[in-house]
Parts: structure tokens; C-alpha cells; sequence
């Protein structure tokens, strides 16, 4: 109803059209949330190798066993959707030109992340974590911005890349 009333109006008021690369362009773009996923998927593979030490599973083990699973899944599809949208919305010709190599990285994290949900493989993770790191040491330094590495200060203690953001 209201989209035919807006119709009728925009053919008797000739509206100026507006256009932007996203829902809403407010430009927050920022990778830390598909590393917390990547390093919540290799915490998960961890504890998952743990549950899995023992030679049978009582009731309750196979519901942690369950929810582990479904975490390491879980933050696998926040991962991914996190990395599809800062490459589909913030990457655009100035930036993809300085790094040419954004389009196969991005194809390359969204295929190690299915290998990663497909399997309970702590070496498939760290692949992974390598490759969401590169993908954010490219979105910084596009920005401008310097980065470092350093260990996670939590399980499972790996090394991420960080923005230095000094005042």
C-alpha cells in the first residue's frame, strides 16, 4: 500500500534517486569479528578433542559434544557472513587494486571455513585463522592503519593480527 503511494507520488514529484553500497551506509567495517569466530571454532575443536579423549560418552558428555558442535558452526557461518560483507560492501575498486589478491583470499576463507564446519580438525582452524588474519592485515592497511601480531590473551591462545590504534 504505502509502496504504490510512494509510486503515485515519485511519478507527480520526480524524487531525486539515492543509492549506497549497503543497507545503511554507515562505513563501521572491522575483521575482529571473524577472528573471534575463527578462534571460537578452533576453541571449540579443542574442547571437542578433549570430550573425545574418552572411549565412550556418558548422556551428558554427548550433549556437550552436541553444543560443541553447534558453536564451531555457528561461528563458522558468523565468519563467513563477517568477511562476504566487508568484502562485498567496503572493498571497491582503490582498494582492490592495491590488493589484487582480496577476491581469492575472500574465495579461499569462505572454502577453508566449510572444511573447517565439515570436520572436527584443529590443523583445518589454523589454516584458516592464517587466512582471516591476511584478510585483516589488507583491511587495515587499507585504512591506513599499521597492524601487529600477538598472542590472544584467552583459549586458545593464538596469534592474531591486531590494528595498532594509537591515539
Amino acid at each position: 500500500m504505502f509502496y504504490k503511494l510512494f509510486e503515485t507520488l515519485d511519478t507527480k514529484l520526480n524524487f531525486d534517486r539515492v543509492s549506497a553500497h549497503c543497507d545503511i551506509p554507515c562505513k563501521i567495517y572491522d575483521p575482529s569479528a571473524a577472528q573471534i569466530a575463527v578462534l571460537t571454532m578452533i576453541r571449540m575443536v579443542d574442547l571437542l578433542e578433549e570430550l573425545t579423549t574418552n572411549e565412550q560418552l556418558t548422556v551428558n558428555q554427548q550433549a556437550q559434544f552436541n553444543r560443541l558442535v553447534a558453536q564451531k558452526e555457528e561461528h563458522g557461518l558468523k565468519l563467513k557472513e563477517e568477511i562476504r560483507i566487508i568484502w562485498g560492501d567496503y572493498f571497491k575498486t582503490p582498494q582492490m587494486e592495491l590488493f589484487p589478491e582480496i577476491h581469492e583470499l575472500t574465495h579461499s576463507i569462505m572454502l577453508a571455513c566449510s572444511a573447517a564446519k565439515q570436520h572436527v580438525d584443529k590443523t583445518a582452524t589454523l589454516e584458516l585463522l592464517t587466512k582471516v588474519n591476511r584478510f585483516a592485515e589488507i583491511f587495515w592497511a587499507t585504512k591506513g592503519v599499521e597492524t601487529f601480531t600477538a598472542v590472544c590473551p584467552y583459549p586458545p591462545a593464538q596469534h592474531v593480527v591486531y590494528p595498532k590504534l594509537d591515539s
